[in-house]
C-alpha cells in the first residue's frame, strides 16, 4: 500500500489528477448503481404488492407450501381415525344438508292409475310405504293493498251542540304512519331499505323489480320515503350517540365516498364516512356520520369532552384530537401494524424476517383468542392477559429494535417494522381494558357493509341523501350486532315509532330494551308462505 502511494507521488501531475478524477467518477458511479438497485428492488416489491392487492385473495392468512402438506397430512389422520372409529358412531347419511323444518310443507300426491292396482294374480295391491323427496319451491314477494276504511256518523236530526268535544260529525282516526299521506306501510318501507341498505339494491333496481310484480313504484319516491324515515328516527340517532359517547371504549374508522352537489365543490369530490362504534358492554351501537372532508372537523366535534379509550388506526387526525382532549386514551391497532408484515411477505423475495415478524404478532392473537373463550370474569381475564401478553411484547420490541439497525426503512419490511415502533406506545394499551380488543376490526366489520352498496349505487344523490343514509345505515347495522333480523328492526321501529308521544319512549327502540327473540319471531310469523 505504501509502495503504490510512492508511486503516486512520482506520477506527472497531470496524470495523477486524471486518475484521480477517474477514481471519483467510478466511486460515484458505484453509488449510483447501489441505490438504482435499491430503488429497483424498492418498485419491484411494489409492483408485487399492487398485483397481488388486485389480483389475489383479500384474506392475510398465509399458507407455505409446508403448512399445506401438514394441513393434507391432518387431514388424512382425521379420515383413518374416523374409518377405524366407524363402528362406535352412526355415519350421517351422505349428500346435501337437509332443508330447514321450519318451512312449510305442501304435500303433492303422484299415484299409480286406478287400473294399475291389482296384481297379476287378480288381487288388489295395498300400499306398504312411500318414497317422499323434498324440493324448493319460491313465490315472489308477495304484495296485497291494506284498505283502511273509518266510517262517518252524523245525527240526523240535529246539526249538532256546538260542543268541539262532540262535533256532529264523528270519524276515528287516521292509523299513524311514519310518513302521513302516503302509501307506506312498515312493511313496505323495511322492505325497501333492507333491499337498499343490507342487500345493496339501488332504488332504480327496486323500480325496475316492483314493476315485473305489477306495481309502479318511483325512484324517487322511495328516495323521500327514505329521507323522510332517516328524519323521523333522528331521536332514535341521538341516543345512539349518547351510548356511543357513554361507554367505556370507542372504536373509529373512515371510508370515502362520492356525494353529488354539494356547496362549492365538484361532484368528483371525495367526501367520506365516518363510523364510530362502542357503547354498554353486550350491546354494541355504530354510528356513521357523513362529512365533506377527512380532516379534523367532525372527530374533534364528536369527541369533545369524551372521556374513555379511543381505538383507531395511524390517521394522524386521531392523534391531534387525543392531544386536545385529555379524557381520551388512545388506542392502536395490531392489524394495521400485522398488515404491513404480511404485505412484506407478499411481495418481498426475502421474506423470512416478514414472516417471522407475522408469527409473533400472530402470538398475540392466539393469547387473545384462548382467553376469551374462557370467559373469565373481567377482572381476571385483564390479569391473565397481561401475565401471558407482556412476555411476548417485550420480545417482539427487541426483535422490531435490532431490525430497525438492518433493514432498509423505504423498503416493505422497513416500514412494517419502523411503523409498529412508531405506534408501539399505543399498540399496547389494549392491555388496560378488558373490553379493548389487540385491533379495530370490529370498527372495519361495520363500516364494510357500506362498501359493496357503494360499488352498485355509486354515489349519494345530495348531501341530505347522504346524512338519511347514514342514520339508516347505523340502525340496520347497530340492529344486525346485536342479533336482530334487519327487516325484523326496522319493521318494528316504524311500527312504534309512529306511536311514540314521549321523548323517553324512544329508549325503548334501542336494542339492549328489546327481546331480540319475541321481535324477530313476530316477523317471522307475518311471512305468507303460501
Amino acid at each position: 500500500m505504501e509502495l503504490a502511494q510512492q508511486k503516486r507521488t512520482q506520477l506527472d501531475p497531470e496524470v495523477l489528477r486524471y486518475i484521480e478524477q477517474m477514481e471519483a467518477s467510478v466511486s460515484e458511479t458505484a453509488e449510483r448503481h447501489a441505490a438504482l438497485s435499491l430503488r429497483y428492488e424498492q418498485l419491484l416489491e411494489e409492483y408485487r404488492l399492487e398485483v397481488y392487492k388486485r389480483f389475489a385473495r383479500s384474506s392475510e392468512k398465509e399458507t407455505n407450501q409446508q403448512e399445506l402438506f401438514e394441513e393434507t397430512e391432518q387431514t388424512v389422520a382425521a379420515e383413518e381415525e374416523q374409518t377405524t372409529t366407524i363402528g362406535s358412531h352412526e355415519r350421517k347419511k351422505p349428500g346435501r344438508k337437509p332443508i330447514d323444518e321450519h318451512l312449510p310443507r305442501v304435500n303433492i300426491l303422484h299415484d299409480i292409475a286406478e287400473g294399475e292396482r291389482h296384481c297379476a294374480c287378480g288381487h288388489e295391491l295395498e300400499r306398504f310405504s312411500e318414497e317422499v323427496s323434498e324440493r324448493i319451491q319460491v313465490i315472489p314477494e308477495q304484495m296485497y293493498v291494506e284498505r283502511h276504511i273509518r266510517p262517518k256518523y252524523a245525527c240526523k236530526y240535529c246539526e249538532g251542540s256546538g260542543d268541539e268535544q262532540k262535533p256532529a260529525v264523528r270519524i276515528a282516526p287516521a292509523p299513524a304512519s311514519m310518513i302521513p299521506g302516503s302509501i307506506v306501510t312498515a312493511g313496505l318501507l323495511a322492505f325497501v331499505l333492507v333491499n337498499k341498505f343490507v342487500d345493496h339494491l339501488p332504488f332504480y333496481r327496486q323500480e325496475a323489480r316492483f314493476e315485473r310484480l305489477g306495481m309502479h313504484l318511483s325512484r324517487q319516491d322511495m328516495s323521500n320515503w327514505a329521507m323522510a324515515a332517516a328524519k323521523k328516527l333522528e331521536p332514535l340517532i341521538e341516543l345512539y350517540r349518547q351510548r356511543i359517547r357513554g361507554g367505556p371504549v370507542m372504536q373509529m374508522d373512515e371510508t370515502p365516498v362520492q356525494v353529488l352537489d354539494e356547496p362549492e365543490r365538484k361532484n368528483t369530490t371525495k367526501s367520506y364516512m365516518w363510523l364510530a362504534r362502542g357503547g354498554p358492554a353486550g350491546a354494541p351501537v355504530c354510528l356513521y356520520h357523513y362529512e365533506p372532508t377527512r380532516g379534523l372537523v367532525y372527530p374533534a366535534e364528536f369527541l369533545k369532552d369524551y372521556t374513555g379509550y379511543l381505538q383507531a388506526d395511524g390517521y394522524e387526525v386521531y392523534d391531534r384530537v387525543a392531544a386536545a382532549e385529555p379524557g381520551i386514551t388512545l388506542v392502536g391497532c395490531w392489524a394495521h401494524a400485522r398488515r404491513k408484515f404480511h404485505e412484506a411477505v407478499t411481495a418481498s423475495k426475502k421474506a423470512g424476517a416478514a414472516r417471522e415478524g407475522l408469527e409473533r404478532i400472530r402470538k398475540l392473537y392466539r393469547i387473545e383468542e384462548d382467553l376469551r373463550a374462557g370467559q373469565l370474569e373481567p377482572e381476571q381475564f385483564t390479569a391473565r392477559r397481561r401475565e401471558h401478553a407482556e412476555p411476548v411484547l417485550e420480545s417482539l420490541r427487541n426483535w422490531l429494535a435490532n431490525k430497525s439497525e438492518t433493514v432498509v426503512p423505504s423498503s416493505l419490511l422497513g416500514k412494517a417494522v419502523g411503523y409498529t415502533l412508531s405506534q408501539w406506545e399505543k399498540l399496547v394499551r389494549y392491555l388496560e381494558h378488558p373490553e379493548l380488543t389487540p385491533d379495530n376490526n370490529a370498527a372495519e366489520n361495520a363500516i364494510r357493509p357500506f362498501v359493496p352498496g357503494r360499488k352498485n349505487w355509486l354515489f349519494s344523490g345530495s348531501p341530505r341523501g347522504a346524512d338519511a343514509s347514514c342514520a339508516l345505515y347505523s340502525i340496520i347495522e347497530t340492529g344486525k350486532m346485536n342479533g336482530l333480523n334487519p327487516f325484523a328492526y326496522l319493521h318494528y321501529i316504524f311500527t312504534r315509532a309512529p306511536l311514540i308521544a314521549d321523548s323517553t319512549e324512544w329508549e325503548e327502540l334501542l336494542p339492549e330494551n328489546l327481546n331480540i327473540q319475541e321481535v324477530n319471531k313476530a316477523f317471522l310469523a307475518t311471512v305468507r308462505w303460501i
